[in-house]
């Protein structure tokens, strides 16, 4: 693994220890720009993603993941004046599905320090298992190393599995360059001609937050509010702005190659404005149709009464703490709801 442990060693451009929020755009490529991101491998490298984000301490504003290489636009707060305990850290240990460290041993080693009395060594430890917290080389090198050991047993290979270390550029927070770098990241799909519409491609932030993920449309309203309280900011309106946004971005330039492509492959003139004159909201059916999941899981799916009055005529079969049954699914305009709150794997 020396070629992911080589991020750590690496030095790069970090942002100014004054910062208190840093934005990264990291992109990795896998080595001899092979294609083994199939749906599997996807899947399996987002999860992780989610993992060791959480780990980490950092955010996933979007990100895309191709066939042979994935972007991340990462939010890197600073470092906590005040150091996690040794239950704090534990818990964070403990909801990583695998680790080479695991909550029981680091607690076993732990509970040693403190029977021996050696409250430096316990610290020394806490310290060292937090030197990857907080720090987008850290998270990167994590994120990294546990997908290539994931990958590696899958397809029963060993050795190094991505292309020297990854690529990152600092990028400001305020204003349009966070969601320029998203757009860029998010049209992936777009240019390379895999879909014709950045929300059906299933493996980048934008069309995970117009599905419903939660993290993805939190980390889409960061970058829409570009620096602003994003709190002010509804998921809906953020949703279409951002629509509008990256068709905007997305647009397709002007002329042509000797080979009669087009100079920048993209969205035509009229679908732009179509957009535009939309506001950036998708048709009822086409929502629907991002949520399949809600036909076969949701257990009921209306209005607001339709599904209260089902609710309370099965109020028997809910957790008494449950006050009401309408569930609404996230990002519509007129608003249909669900009985079952939804919200991983939404695709399928």
């Amino acid at each position: 693994m020396s070629g992911e442990l080589g991020d750590m060693r690496h030095r790069r451009l970090k942002a100014p220890a004054s910062f208190p929020v840093a934005y990264y755009h990291c992109l990795s490529r896998v080595v001899d720009r092979q294609f083994v991101f199939g749906e599997l491998e996807r899947e399996q490298f987002l999860k992780y993603l989610r993992e060791y984000e959480t780990f980490c301490g950092v955010r996933v504003l979007t990100y895309c993941i191709l066939s042979n290489h994935f972007h991340l636009l990462i939010e890197v707060p600073a470092k906590p004046t005040v150091p996690l305990t040794a239950e704090e850290l534990l818990t964070k240990l403990e909801a990583l599905s695998s680790t080479a460290l695991t909550a029981a041993t680091a607690r076993q080693r732990l509970t040693m320090f403190r029977q021996a009395n050696d409250t430096a060594g316990e610290r020394e430890f806490i310290d060292r298992l937090c030197a990857t917290m907080w720090d987008v080389s850290g998270f990167m090198q994590r994120l990294k190393q546990r997908f290539t050991q994931w990958f590696n047993r899958h397809r029963g290979r060993k050795g190094t599995l991505w292309e020297e270390r990854f690529k990152s550029v600092l990028v400001e927070g305020a204003g349009e360059t966070l969601s320029t770098m998203a757009a860029y990241i998010d049209l992936n799909p777009v240019r390379a001609g895999m879909v014709a519409d950045p929300k059906d491609y299933r493996w980048c932030g934008y069309g995970a937050a117009v599905a419903g993920d939660r993290r993805a449309r939190t980390g889409l309203r960061v970058i829409i509010a570009g620096g602003e309280r994003e709190e002010k900011l509804s998921i809906p309106d953020a949703l279409a702005k951002y629509r509008v946004w990256l068709f905007g971005e997305g647009e397709e330039k002007e002329g042509f190659t000797e080979t009669g492509q087009p100079l920048r492959q993209g969205f035509k003139r009229d679908e732009v404005l179509a957009v535009a004159a939309a506001e950036g909201q998708l048709a009822l059916e086409d929502y629907l149709r991002l949520k399949v999941r809600y036909f076969s899981d949701g257990a009921v799916l209306g209005t607001r009464a339709f599904v209260n009055e089902v609710f309370a005529t099965l109020r028997e079969r809910f957790s008494p703490k449950r006050q009401d049954g309408a569930r609404p699914m996230a990002g519509l305009k007129n608003k249909l709801f669900t009985l079952r709150e939804l919200r991983d794997q939404v695709f399928g």
